[in-house]
């Protein structure tokens, strides 16, 4: 996962809830100067406001340490 990625998510999201940027700032009480460089992947965005973005268009984020990723791309690959 890269910011362009989670950019490009969160844009999706938006748009599938029909929302503008004008509203979903609203929303979450940010700028959308703010949402328009998150979505365009800015990688120096604000954490706490791309979650709190995040939150309010329903997109969980899981984090896990380097070695469980790792772990869990082999245990998928090793179902296939």
């Amino acid at each position: 996962m890269n910011t362009i990625a989670l950019g490009t998510i969160i844009r999706d999201r938006r748009k599938e809830k029909k929302m503008t940027l004008a509203d979903l700032s609203t929303h979450c009480n940010v700028g959308v100067r703010f949402l328009s460089e998150l979505e365009n992947g800015k990688p120096t965005i604000e954490l706490g406001k791309a979650l709190k973005v995040m939150s309010r268009l329903n997109i969980e984020l899981t984090v896990l340490p380097t070695n469980e990723v790792q772990k869990n791309k082999y245990n998928t690959s090793s179902k296939a």
